[in-house]
């Protein structure tokens, strides 16, 4: 199934594709779950537990299950099909969510080992419907200017649910225990992913031939194909893991509340909200291939801007100018990906680049952790811009010589 080629296609017209719209929502109702269902189990266990320690020791053993076990996952989809293999995902990740929102209803209820044991295995669980998503839009769209549009509008709207879930989670928690949060974000996956297996557009896809092509050497091609967006990929998440823990000590030296960092963040948001939209306006004549570098870069000059803020406005300027970059570089690097690998190996390209991002995340927390208690603020962010560039140096450099080869 594809849709009319056209010259300049707009958002409309992806909305447009069939079954386009039935599909799209039903995997923004899942994925909204990936931002309440986390925070709710924190602050759940948190309250449970009565210890840090051991909410934090839950939500790493969920978070490391979850990002790093995404290819994997992407995998049995590449070779099965979204509806054989989501749904048995999605029925044990509501389940053992199910099981946690028991054993955290009321305090000392089960023991930090249960809690670690049963979060470690709802997150290998975790249904990938981001990079299914995408995999259907590449199938659906069928034109790479319609396809880029819809990647930009899929990083959009993945930006806004990001900031909605933990919303949906303030609110839920004002009037009912944080376990109810964890109950909503069952729902939601259970209530998308039914939806999603169910459209058209996906009940329609087929695995392939893929039963041999997955085996033996198959990660390894699909990572040899994938590697420079994977980079591309790593120095966005490197970026954005490091910015939410500065933007947090910029505003504690400076004696603002938690209520100004909050602020702060979603300008970043706004900003790669508005980058990825005008990035799937423009009728670009670069491929994405050789301008996968160009956002990262502009993403780690920004960076190194924020470190001259004196104040509110201006970082919160910086961070609107950072966001820009976000989107887009996510956005291409998704492409890249899709174009690089063969059809029966997309779902699990995207999933490594969204590994790749988490992963990032991740380094650019504990290094900015490290580096806040050593440096001034202003110091850290010009790290961070530095560090961002010099990834972004080596997507470019592997570039420079796949073209001269």
């Amino acid at each position: 199934m594809s849709s009319t080629s056209v010259a300049r296609p707009s958002y409309a017209a992806v909305l447009r594709i069939p079954h386009a719209r039935r599909t799209f929502a039903a995997a923004l109702l899942g994925r909204l779950s990936y931002g309440v269902a986390p925070l709710s189990l924190m602050l759940a266990v948190t309250r449970a537990s009565g210890s840090y320690a051991v909410a934090g020791v839950v939500m790493a053993l969920f978070s490391a299950t979850s990002v790093f076990l995404s290819p994997a996952r992407a995998a049995l989809i590449d070779r099965y099909g979204p509806r054989r293999a989501l749904v048995p995902m999605a029925a044990a990740y509501t389940a053992l969510l199910g099981s946690l929102t028991v054993a955290v209803w009321r305090p000392q209820a089960a023991s930090p080992l249960v809690l670690g044991v049963v979060s470690a295995a709802a997150g290998a669980c975790t249904p990938p419907l981001g990079p299914t998503m995408r995999a259907v839009w590449g199938r659906v769209a069928g034109d790479r200017a319609l396809v880029r549009r819809a990647y930009s509008l899929d990083a959009v709207a993945e930006e806004l649910l990001f900031v909605s879930g933990p919303l949906l989670v303030g609110v839920v928690v004002g009037f009912a225990p944080p376990a109810l949060g964890i109950v909503v974000g069952a729902v939601l996956i259970a209530t998308g992913t039914a939806g999603f297996v169910s459209s058209p557009a996906v009940r329609d896809l087929t695995p392939g031939d893929t039963r041999t092509k997955a085996r033996g050497r198959g990660r390894t091609r699909v990572l040899s194909g994938i590697r420079r967006p994977v980079i591309a990929a790593v120095a966005v998440g490197l970026a954005l893991g490091a910015v939410e823990l500065l933007v947090v000590a910029f505003t504690e030296e400076r004696g603002h509340g938690g209520g100004s960092a909050a602020w702060v963040l979603a300008a970043l948001s706004a900003g790669s909200a508005v980058g990825g939209l005008v990035n799937g306006a423009v009728a670009w004549r670069i491929p994405a291939g050789p301008r996968l570098a160009l956002p990262a870069l502009g993403l780690g000059l920004a960076m190194l801007g924020a470190g001259l803020a004196s104040g509110l406005g201006t970082l919160a300027t910086a961070m609107v100018i950072a966001g820009f970059f976000v989107a887009p570089a996510i956005t291409t690097a998704y492409l890249v990906a899709d174009e690089a690998t063969a059809p029966e190996t997309r779902v699990r390209a995207g999933a490594w680049v969204n590994t790749a991002v988490n992963a990032g995340s991740t380094a650019g927390t504990a290094a900015a952790g490290v580096l806040v208690g050593r440096l001034p603020t202003g110091w850290c962010f010009a790290a961070t811009g530095a560090a961002t560039l010099l990834v972004a140096l080596a997507v470019a450099w592997g570039a420079t010589r796949a073209g001269a080869s």
